[in-house]
């Protein structure tokens, strides 16, 4: 009998080293297959890491844990490569679903509202930080990873190296999300064009000064006027693009901080303080207190209508006949098509359509024709401010998934960030979330063909792009209002100011139904008495601060620009 448990005992040791073998086996057949030297750890280093999750993971193997993401290229790698990977090294099955961005917040909604446990790890925008800190439905990732989840945590996450950690955390200092992924809009152009001899001359005769990247508003505008119906390689050109349909897709046109480039809101990074570039105000304990000019906000300021008269201005002065018409899918891939000149803002995220071989806006050895760099500036904007948008899709945890699935959920959510599988994923969806892989040897071997998008993450411009700040206390509900709002101002329907005087109104009844009902306690808005703009600038003046701006009479400054290469090599200075 004796001899017969020993004989047992030796096999079941056996069978679980084995097993242990296995997993480690199934990530050196993971690291060899799919890492290989893109990573920012050394083999051994990969390894390490790699023997840690399995060690984690060992009480969750055999669940099965369901995640979900916005359909992109990040997360598509994610879903279909990553996700099998970190199954098979550690036991927990994952599935990773992809659905529409709308629909990811449509879950999440459901999961808060019910209490139901819809999805055990959401990857949402940080620009839901404001709604999840007041609504207090998602788990401090601060208190987490010191507490229930410190078992769970890799002590070699190094969140330091993660570039976007102020846009996930909320006023009272904790973490409520992990960056996943994250790109920024930024200005494009077309490089060859700027750089031709004929169109430099011909445009310094007109204007009066050098062809090259607009720093301000008024110098895009006349390149816009420039090249509009100019002929080039025999074909007439536009000098803008953009689009105008009333749907869903217009409203993040101008949330992602199309209004802060024009100067409307406060100084103040990540997002300007106490007013925002969505034009509400927050007072001292961050509760929203307006939207509204009336109220001390900015939404429908001179700031923010001068923002949207250039929008309308220039799409039918500029840019083709049916740009009018698209949508954001619609309108995305023409500039690629080589007949536009310059767009204002291009989402980074999209660098892998611009370089496809074959393009006309890309040249025989793979280099691009066009160049990205930071976006102009309007007449209101003020050195301090923001200067664009940066999504950052990031890992969130809800308080009703339960314990043991939000720590199994944690582990993948960690493995797809980990060092270990960083440099590699950024390469495949060139989604940038770690110092440690935007300085990656592999990426400055790279950068030539992306079009300037590695220098700009390289450079310390990237600090004025952020994405929606800890202003806005339930992101769902007033996102909505924008695209309706715009699409009247877009098809004619209302001025300018009276697209915007609608939208702060929209905004602030959003404000007062979440004051009365109180379900944000001392973090929800708390209303502000009504005075005219001359009083809430008086009293923003006398605080040191901006918003709401008098108007400026002459919204036309002195145009200017730089040479896309020295801007370059000051950055690198």
């Amino acid at each position: 009998m004796r001899r017969h448990l020993m004989t047992t005992t030796a096999v079941m040791l056996l069978a679980m080293t084995g097993a242990a073998h296995a997993d480690m086996a199934a990530a050196k057949k993971f690291l060899d297959a799919e890492i290989g030297d893109q990573s920012s750890l050394s083999r051994a280093e990969q390894e390490k890491e790699m023997q840690w999750f399995i060690d984690a993971a060992k009480p969750f193997a055999g669940m099965d844990i369901k995640v979900v993401s916005e359909t992109i290229t990040t997360h598509e790698y994610e879903s279909k490569v990553l996700a099998k990977a970190f199954s098979d090294i550690t036991g927990i099955k994952i599935t990773h679903d992809l659905i529409g961005e709308g629909d990811v917040v449509e879950k999440l909604q459901t999961q808060m509202q019910s209490g139901e446990n819809v999805y055990d790890a959401y990857v949402n925008d940080s620009d839901l930080i404001g709604t999840h800190w007041r609504y207090q439905q998602a788990r401090s990732l601060t208190k987490w990873m010191a507490n229930e989840g410190k078992d769970v945590t890799n002590p070699g996450l190094d969140l330091q190296d993660f570039i976007g950690l102020k846009f996930t955390t909320a006023p009272d200092g904790d973490l409520y999300q992990l960056p996943d992924q994250q790109f920024a809009n930024l200005y494009w152009f077309r490089y060859d064009w700027f750089n031709d001899e004929k169109n430099k001359a011909d445009f310094k005769a007109k204007y009066g000064y050098d062809l090259g990247v607009p720093v301000n508003w008024s110098a895009y505008e006349d390149i816009a006027e420039f090249f509009t119906g100019r002929e080039v390689n025999g074909k007439k050109v536009y000098g803008h693009m953009d689009y105008g349909k009333k749907d869903p897709s217009l409203g993040w046109r101008f949330t992602d901080a199309w209004l802060s480039m024009a100067g409307n809101g406060d100084k103040g990074l990540p997002n300007g303080l106490p007013v925002d570039e969505w034009g509400i105000k927050v007072n001292e304990k961050s509760q929203p207190v307006g939207s509204c000019v009336a109220r001390g906000g900015d939404t429908n300021g001179p700031a923010a209508v001068y923002s949207i008269q250039k929008y309308l201005d220039w799409m039918k002065a500029y840019a083709p006949a049916a740009a009018n018409g698209m949508t954001f899918s619609e309108s995305g891939p023409v500039p690629g098509q080589g007949e536009v000149a310059q767009q204002m803002f291009t989402y980074t995220a999209f660098t892998a359509d611009f370089v496809k071989k074959g393009l006309p806006v890309v040249n025989d050895d793979g280099t691009p024709k066009w160049r990205f760099a930071p976006s102009p500036h309007g007449v209101y904007w003020k050195d301090g401010m923001k200067l664009g948008y940066q999504d950052v899709g990031s890992w969130t945890l809800l308080k009703s998934t339960p314990d043991d699935r939000a720590k199994a959920a944690w582990l993948y959510a960690q493995f797809v960030v980990s060092k270990t599988v960083d440099v590699k994923k950024s390469h495949v969806g060139l989604t940038l979330i770690r110092d440690s892989s935007i300085n990656h040897k592999s990426f400055t071997d790279r950068a030539p063909k992306l079009g300037g998008l590695i220098e700009f993450y390289r450079s310390p411009a990237r600090v004025q792009w952020s994405p929606t700040g800890t202003n806005i206390p339930d992101y769902p509900k007033l996102a909505q209002l924008w695209w309706q709002a715009i699409g009247d101002a877009s098809s004619g329907a209302k001025t300018a100011q009276a697209a915007m005087d609608s939208l702060c109104a929209e905004q602030e009844k959003v404000l007062q139904r979440l004051e009365r009902a109180g379900v944000q306690g001392e973090m929800g808005p708390k209303l502000a008495e009504e005075h005219d703009l001359e009083y809430w600038n008086k009293d923003a003046v006398s605080k040191g601060n901006l918003a709401p701006q008098l108007k400026i009479e002459n919204e036309k400054e002195k145009p200017i620009t730089v040479n896309y290469d020295e801007l370059v090599k000051s950055w690198q200075k």
